[in-house]
C-alpha cells in the first residue's frame, strides 16, 4: 500500500487575518501542510527556496512586493514549486500578467475552502485551473498570436519606457522611484506591466531587450 503523501503549501498574503483563515482551513485536511507563511512577494521567493513546498498560495497586492513578481521568480528559481494565485482581482491585465508569470492557478478569494482544497490538489497534480467566470477571457487571450517585438513596445505608455530605460541602466527601484517622483510600490507595478507587454521574464532579459534595440538614446 503507497503511503499517503501531503500536499506541501506556503502560503504568501500580506493581512494576517487572511493567513490565519486560510492556514486554518489547510490544517483542518490531512491531505495538506503549511510549511511557512510571507507577507510579501520577497518573503515568498525567500521561503519557498528554503522550504520548497509543493504550492505557492499566492496574493497579488502585497505591500512590499507584488504576486506577480514573486511568481515569476520563483518559476525561475524553482520551477518545481507550482504557484496558485488567490485575490479578490479579475481584471485582465492581472490574470494574464499572473498565467504568463507561471502560475498554474487562479482563483477569487470569494471561493469555498472546499473549491480552494480542490484547487490546490489540481494544480499539485500537476494540473492548471482557472476560476471559471474568467477561464474563457485567459483562454481567448493565450490563443491569440504572440506579439511581435514592435507591437509590444507599442504598447508601452510613456512612463513605462522611462521605467524600462532606468531598469536597463541598473538602477534599483528605490531609485527609480526617487527619480521619477513615484512611489517604489508604483514602479514595480510599472515593471510587471513592462514585462507582461514585452513577454519577458526578468531584468536581465529587460537589460538586453533594451540594448539590443538601442533604446537608451531615445
Amino acid at each position: 500500500m503507497t503511503e499517503k503523501t501531503t500536499i506541501r503549501v506556503l502560503i504568501a498574503e500580506d493581512h494576517a487575518v487572511v493567513r490565519n483563515g486560510l492556514r486554518s482551513i489547510l490544517e483542518g485536511d490531512d491531505d495538506f501542510e503549511v510549511v511557512g507563511e510571507a507577507s510579501d512577494g520577497d518573503q515568498a521567493l525567500t521561503l519557498a527556496q528554503d522550504l520548497l513546498p509543493d504550492v505557492v498560495l499566492m496574493d497579488i497586492r502585497m505591500g512590499q512586493a507584488d504576486g506577480i513578481t514573486a511568481t515569476r521568480r520563483i518559476r525561475s528559481v524553482v520551477p518545481s514549486v507550482r504557484v496558485v494565485v488567490l485575490t479578490s482581482y479579475d481584471e485582465d491585465e492581472l490574470v494574464f500578467s499572473s498565467i504568463r508569470a507561471g502560475a498554474s492557478g487562479y482563483l477569487l478569494k470569494e471561493v469555498n475552502a472546499q473549491q480552494l482544497l480542490n484547487a490546490i490538489r489540481t494544480v499539485a497534480d500537476g494540473f492548471s485551473l482557472i476560476y471559471p467566470s474568467i477561464a474563457r477571457r485567459v483562454l481567448d487571450e493565450m490563443g491569440r498570436p504572440r506579439k511581435s517585438t514592435e507591437e509590444g513596445l507599442a504598447e508601452l505608455t510613456p512612463r513605462e519606457r522611462e521605467v524600462l530605460k532606468l531598469v536597463a541602466s541598473g538602477r534599483p527601484n528605490k531609485e527609480i522611484g526617487a527619480m521619477l517622483g513615484i512611489s517604489e510600490r508604483t514602479v514595480k507595478t510599472h515593471i510587471s506591466n513592462i514585462f507582461s507587454k514585452l513577454e519577458l521574464s526578468d531584468r536581465t532579459e529587460a537589460a538586453m531587450y533594451v540594448h539590443n534595440r538601442g533604446l537608451l538614446g531615445k
